[in-house]
């Protein structure tokens, strides 16, 4: 027999529960020893429980019974007898302590390793408000969520395992999601870059800290893009298939942030009441902080200001430390007497002359800056032009992370073009780098989608320069994440058969695996991988540690971590009576606080499993499948009525739905409260101008007073006379900063067209009508009557423009509530990221509501293909 517990069957390791530890008799029960109550999290109050779950056994109904003692088959001895065999020990003795086996599917008998870290406590940042529900809104969506999982396995057999390739459209109609073979003849776009200079022209010279572009004639072929015919490359079955990603590439290269300015000699930091002067290096790193002290989060955080002056004083220690007016060295040692409000009043001086500059100078700047970078906004990559996305250099600066990030406040170094590796066609010409500097490397990687990339130095994370989000290459890869989430429809039912069954697999790795695919698929946990000690200690499924997870019996479970970007995850969710047995089991001691509950299973092992069932299968495709399932459900069984606002809101909901089953949390706006005073006041607003509308009415036929009834034109409860008269000067206000608006736009047109401006004395004639609605204003609080306005007005007139108000009321009612519903919940991570955007166009157009009320100029361009592929029978 091998001495692996993982190749014994649970049932027959000798004197230990199914979990692997001693029992004995305590009050006619069995109860293990050492155990630990771990705590409970209170996010949506205390629980009510003595603790974590005792460790009886509990029948499939909830009730507690006693285990009977049985002799163990082939040892002939008492189930309750002490072995002192490692073979018998309980698992997490048996235990060692160094890291995670990268694959335990390759050596499961031997445990995998604990790494001893706690969980930092969520801060209240990262949980944001409780809700006022006594009951999780989790909770309640959970049994929608089964009744739609039930529903799809239920579906007939040919759709479940329809061809991966969906049926065309009908002829009229644009193909649904099918591919359509483009004729070979077709040309692309764009010409070539020329491969070479033209003769006569010199190397350009770094301009402005920027690598110096490509020659004005060469980048004009890339701006000016020849009238063709549409490349549709979803329908072009060619594309996204080998492993060669391009062909011919050819690019600009990258742009550099400027070179550092120094401050001013009247502006310095200073150290304990006295100004000091730095190096340059050393002034720029002082200006980081200074800049921010606007961000108290950031720079009255104990870590961030650790980090930042440990990296400070190892820059002034290379550049020579800092010296006195008097030129003596003065040796800075405490971060407390270090003053950077000198720094920062410089700097947000600079910030409000810049947003206090008129309009035609800042379009005019802007103007500048987008030609100087034009010739780095596009490369050719095979032949056709593309966008790139993030061709700007990081600028140095401080590293803020997220969450409880352990290196908050480090320096971000300036990134050199000595560190930089370019990425390009072997033809190509090699973008020149910026004078007196070199490239790290220049590369021809074909299988590569990125363009240049450089190592940083907080995380050594790389970096690379890639195409923009509306490019064909990630629109492909886009739409290859959704074709396999569409693909794991076909496999699912066989996926939750498995694990359903291995529930109560004889093997401790298999009960994990099956534990862990349960969870990721019923709950939405992302898979989580190892951490290293200088990383925030976030957590996903395979590392969840004992203090993660709370028992209540008879089969609730308490989940609260920190997941990604340190956001808390808290839900409590009833699972099934063999998962609840099998999380006792992987809770049981001598296991306590920091040890891991899945000490078997590393996130490779469970890709590599789940990878048998479907290939590039992985843990991250069930949280794409069940977003879009649940959302393509909700949206057949939707029926969305009303104007566009209540539509709109329709989609919302399903998507509120779907983000938190996915646990997309955000923390509460800190400006949420104030957005919602101010909607609420508009539409306080707009009830005032209806009754106005009513007081008109009555000036124009004083009878109405008794055909309609009193109450019919009295004013609402909530607006008083004081309301009134704060609101009358926000009108007037209002309109008086339109004019001047408006002023300004009709100088900068006429200076930009070389004629003469407007005197000011224009402005005070426009300004009258300012001053002449404050005074009706104030007529009408001395009278208590409203005149109507207008020209020929009527009562009919009048009752046309009180249904439009009240149309408006209406619409900003369902705005705001949907506004409120979504305080709490990021509906883009969701919609952008998991829902298959052909569901968004598919209610677009099934309930005749413009695109553009979800979907961003940006993300219409993102998701193109999506828009243009599908119509309105398109199903997921």
């Amino acid at each position: 027999m091998s001495s692996s517990e993982d190749d014994t069957p649970l049932a027959k390791m000798n004197g230990r529960s199914s979990g692997g530890q001693p029992r004995v008799k305590m009050n006619g029960a069995t109860k293990p020893n050492g155990h630990i109550d771990p705590g409970v999290s209170i996010r949506f109050g205390p629980v009510q429980t003595d603790g974590d779950v005792s460790m009886k056994d509990a029948d499939s109904t909830g009730g507690i019974t006693k285990r009977k003692e049985r002799t163990s088959v082939g040892h002939g001895k008492s189930y309750l007898e002490p072995e002192t065999s490692e073979e018998d020990e309980p698992l997490s003795k048996r235990r060692r302590t160094s890291v995670k086996h990268e694959d335990p599917e390759t050596d499961e008998g031997v445990p995998l390793a604990l790494n001893g870290r706690k969980l930092p406590k969520a801060s209240e940042t990262a949980i944001g408000n409780e809700s006022d529900s006594d009951v999780p809104i989790e909770r309640k969506l959970a049994a929608e969520k089964k009744r739609i999982q039930i529903k799809g396995e239920r579906e007939p057999e040919p759709n479940r395992k329809a061809s991966k390739t969906p049926q065309p459209l009908p002829a009229t109609k644009k193909q649904a999601n099918g591919v359509k073979k483009e004729p070979s003849s077709t040309k692309p776009i764009l010409k070539q870059i020329k491969a070479e200079p033209r003769s006569g022209q010199s190397t350009p010279a770094k301009k402005n800290g920027k690598a110096a572009p490509v020659k004005k004639e060469e980048s004009e072929e890339l701006e000016q893009p020849e009238e063709d015919e549409e490349y549709k490359w979803w329908e072009d079955p060619t594309k996204g298939d080998g492993t060669i990603k391009w062909k011919t590439l050819e690019h600009n290269g990258v742009v550099f942030p400027p070179p550092y300015e120094p401050l001013p000699k009247n502006v310095k930091l200073k150290y304990d009441g006295i100004p000091v002067h730095l190096h340059p290096d050393a002034e720029e790193v002082a200006g980081f902080f200074g800049g921010m002290l606007n961000s108290t989060q950031n720079v009255e955080n104990p870590t961030f200001q650790k980090n930042f002056f440990m990296d400070f004083k190892d820059i002034l220690k290379r550049t020579g430390g800092a010296k006195d007016p008097q030129g003596n060295k003065v040796d800075i040692k405490e971060f407390s007497k270090c003053d950077f409000r000198p720094i920062f009043e410089y700097y947000d001086n600079q910030r409000q002359e810049k947003k206090a500059l008129p309009a035609a100078e800042k379009k005019r700047l802007k103007a500048e800056k987008d030609e100087q970078e034009a010739p780095y906004m596009y490369c050719m990559w095979d032949g056709r032009k593309q966008k790139v996305g993030n061709f700007r250099v990081e600028p140095p600066s401080l590293f803020r992370g997220r969450g409880e990030h352990p290196k908050t406040g480090r320096v971000k170094a300036r990134v050199q073009p000595e560190q930089i590796t370019i990425n390009i066609g072997k033809e190509a010409p090699v973008p020149p780098p910026p004078e007196g500097h070199k490239w790290k490397e220049v590369k021809h990687d074909q299988e590569g989608t990125w363009l240049a990339m450089w190592q940083e130095n907080i995380n050594g994370n790389y970096k690379y320069v890639m195409l923009a989000a509306n490019s064909d290459v990630k629109g492909q890869s886009d739409h290859k994440k959704f074709e396999k989430a569409r693909e794991l429809k076909k496999h699912i039912a066989r996926i939750r058969k498995d694990y359903q069954k291995n529930l109560k697999h004889e093997l401790m790795l298999e009960r994990q695996k099956a534990t862990a695919v349960y969870l990721i698929d019923q709950f939405a946990l992302r898979a989580g991988n190892e951490k290293g000690e200088d990383e925030a200690d976030t957590v996903g499924c395979c590392s969840l540690k004992y203090e993660n997870v709370t028992l209540k019996p008879p089969n609730k479970v308490i989940f609260d971590f920190l997941g990604k970007d340190s956001i808390r995850f808290y839900d409590e969710v009833e699972v099934d009576a063999q998962v609840f047995k099998n999380l006792k089991i992987f809770k049981k001691a001598p296991k306590r606080e920091g040890d891991e509950i899945f000490d078997r299973l590393t996130t490779s092992a469970l890709n590599k499993h789940l990878s048998q069932y479907m290939q590039g299968l992985t843990a991250k495709v069930f949280r794409t499948y069940n977003a879009s399932h649940t959302m393509s459900t909700l949206l057949k069984e939707m029926v969305a009525t009303g104007n566009i606002a209540e539509k709109v809101k329709a989609y919302n909901d399903a998507n509120r739905k779907v983000a938190i089953l996915c646990n997309h949390k955000r923390t509460v706006a800190a400006s949420h409260a104030n957005q919602m005073e101010k909607m609420s006041e508009r539409i306080k607003g707009q009830r005032y101008q209806k009754w106005r509308c009513k007081q008109m009415m009555l000036d124009l036929d004083p009878t109405l007073k008794k055909k309609k009834g009193a109450q019919y034109f009295e004013l609402d409860e909530d607006i008083d006379i004081e309301w009134i008269k704060e609101h009358q000067s926000f009108l007037v206000e209002e309109q008086r900063q339109k004019i001047k608006k408006k002023f300004e736009k009709d100088n900068e047109k006429l200076a930009a067209e070389g004629e003469k401006e407007l005197k000011a004395s224009e402005l005070e004639i426009r300004l009258q009508a300012a001053k002449d609605l404050e005074k009706k204003f104030n007529k009408e609080n001395k009278t208590g009557k409203v005149e109507a306005e207008g020209r020929s007005p009527s009562v009919e007139k009048l009752e046309i423009q009180i249904g439009k108000i009240q149309q408006r009321i209406e619409t900003m009612e369902v705005q705001a509530q949907d506004k409120e519903d979504n305080k709490e919940v990021a509906l883009g991570t969701s919609k952008i990221n998991y829902i298959d955007p052909r569901l968004t166009v598919v209610f677009s157009k099934k309930f005749d509501v413009p695109i553009e009320r979800f979907f961003s100029k940006a993300l219409r361009e993102k998701f193109e293909w999506a828009i243009k592929s599908v119509d309105e029978n398109w199903e997921f």
